[in-house]
């Protein structure tokens, strides 16, 4: 299973679609986006994938409280499952517990990928790119024995997607 994942998007609704078409082409099944998308556009992007999709509120996204239903967009901490492993989901960091096997946050800006006592922790980084000049995503694929992280960057100057991989023993 390949699950895409995006965190703050922003008002940069091209660099959303960039790499939400990437994550497409990747094969991915499911989208996961970690909050401040901050416009409708970029949920209508999620939605046109036509994947499957998981959307949380962040701290830039309180104007568009009255799209939830619309989009499905859920408050945080989100807790959900995809087939037999528990998913938490939030924007803002203040629930990094091991209480899922897979901990989705954003709001800091940077990738993170770490596997501690049997959890799974991640940020896919920015696809905006305030921070740094650099849009980011990633993929987790899950297979019986492991998980692999696929983080997936460019710089804005540049054309093509680096790729860089983390494997884990579940």
């Amino acid at each position: 299973m390949k699950i895409g994942i995006l965190s703050d998007s922003h008002l940069k609704s091209d660099y959303a679609k960039e790499v939400i078409d990437l994550l497409k082409e990747k094969n991915c099944e499911y989208l996961i986006h970690a909050g401040d998308f901050c416009c409708e556009k970029n949920l209508q992007l999620l939605k046109e994938s036509n994947l499957k999709y998981i959307v949380v509120f962040g701290n830039n996204d309180r104007d568009l409280f009255d799209l939830a239903s619309k989009y499905n967009i859920k408050s945080e901490p989100y807790y959900f499952k995809i087939e037999d492993l528990k998913f938490k989901l939030m924007h803002l960091p203040y629930h990094l517990t091991p209480d899922s096997n897979i901990v989705i946050f954003g709001h800091t800006h940077k990738f993170h990928c770490e596997y501690t006592n049997k959890t799974l922790f991640l940020n896919p980084g920015e696809v905006c790119a305030r921070e740094e000049p650099i849009i980011s995503c990633m993929q987790l694929e899950i297979n019986e024995n492991e998980y692999i992280i696929s983080r997936y960057f460019r710089n804005i100057n540049e054309n093509n997607f680096m790729k860089e991989e983390f494997k884990y023993e579940r």
